[in-house]
């Protein structure tokens, strides 16, 4: 599945060792949304991590971060 989980660590100077620590969802699954390679994340996995990252879900999912061309 695609995500800004990746960018927004980045952004933020965080690690997956430091969500996990602070949400306590496992690391093999924020691994998978880093890789991008969880296909159906659960809901309150990404509502978790919104949170704890002061995000909203449009912004972990990339919605409405691209420019429309004419």
């Amino acid at each position: 599945m695609n995500n800004q989980f990746r960018v927004i660590l980045a952004q933020k100077k965080l690690n997956i060792s430091e969500v996990f620590k602070n949400t306590g969802i496992a690391k093999t699954t924020l691994y998978g949304l880093y890789y991008e390679r969880t296909k159906n994340p659960d809901t309150s996995t990404i509502m978790k991590i919104c949170r704890y990252l002061e995000i909203t879900p449009n912004e972990f999912l990339g919605i409405g971060n691209k420019v429309k061309e004419a």
